[in-house]
């Protein structure tokens, strides 16, 4: 058992829903993203993502591609974000950590070397937007034998046979997209999002990550009544992009970020975790 199932776990024990934070890395810089790492984490985040920038996110909205393109203008890399992640493990960070990324930034830098070099890290979980599970037999093989989770999607398009197979190749949980479309944030849930819900939990008793336009302390904490843990990414992206040019950005971003932790578990803002045992989120 790895730290995401750990996590998993403990949630299921204590009946609460999770709350997964996305950064893209190198956004401003690299220590700017460390940092707000660290943020996250006290903030109340039970996994991080780490977004790895890359030229042309095609299943990413117009401000993660701003954030990819700064990162990778600021000198951004898979070797730096390897090495950011070595850092952060000595500092005492507990929660679970998954590269976000595309495939190509993975070939280029060589699929057996990024699994064994992140694993080593301290990487639990890899997901890449781009490869479908047919086209990963090597990169699986090589996650299996480091213990780093490959992490799947399904959409809404997803049919129900394809839903099964890939709930039962994914690795520490399943990552449901909410809309079909690329990530950003959006006033409400899409329509039709409960019924989707339902069709992945027909098919799979894995824990359900769900993302992609959930952007407010309403979205995630309707969001976190249909699945088990809650992805929000962009609207911490735009957070940092605006306020970049604060002193007191990381404040800014733990009291934004400690607002959606508290509506998806349920809390009153500023109470901090309670010992209050909820309904299972299902």
């Amino acid at each position: 058992m790895n730290r995401i199932s750990a996590c998993f776990a403990e949630l299921r024990r204590r009946k609460k829903p999770g709350f997964i934070a996305y950064l893209t890395c190198g956004d401003p810089s690299m220590q700017v993203t460390a940092d707000a790492v660290k943020v996250l984490a006290d903030a109340g985040a039970d996994l991080v993502e780490l977004g790895v920038p890359f030229s042309d996110p095609i299943a990413d909205g117009p401000v993660i591609q701003r954030a990819s393109s700064r990162a990778l203008a600021a000198g951004a890399s898979l070797s730096r974000i390897v090495d950011m992640v070595v850092a952060l493990r000595g500092g005492g960070l507990k929660i679970p950590i998954v590269l976000f990324g595309y495939y190509n930034p993975v070939l280029r830098f060589g699929p057996e070397r990024l699994a064994r070099e992140a694993a080593a890290a301290g990487v639990d979980g890899l997901l890449l937007a781009d490869l479908i599970p047919e086209e990963e037999e090597d990169l699986a093989a090589i996650c299996r034998e480091v213990n780093l989770d490959r992490i799947q999607m399904v959409a809404p398009t997803t049919p129900d046979a394809r839903i099964k197979k890939i709930a039962g190749l994914t690795g520490g949980f399943l990552y449901a997209v909410s809309l079909t479309g690329v990530t950003g944030e959006r006033e409400h849930l899409p329509a039709g999002v409960e019924g989707f819900a339902k069709r992945i939990r027909a098919q799979t008793d894995k824990p359900v990550a769900l993302g992609f336009g959930i952007s407010s302390p309403e979205t995630a904490a309707a969001a976190a009544r249909l699945a088990d843990a809650v992805v929000v990414g962009s609207a911490i992206v735009r957070c940092l992009e605006e306020n970049a040019a604060n002193q007191d950005l990381l404040r800014r971003l733990g009291n934004f970020v400690r607002e959606l932790v508290d509506a998806v578990k349920e809390r009153s803002p500023g109470s901090g975790d309670s010992s209050r045992i909820l309904p299972a989120v299902r």
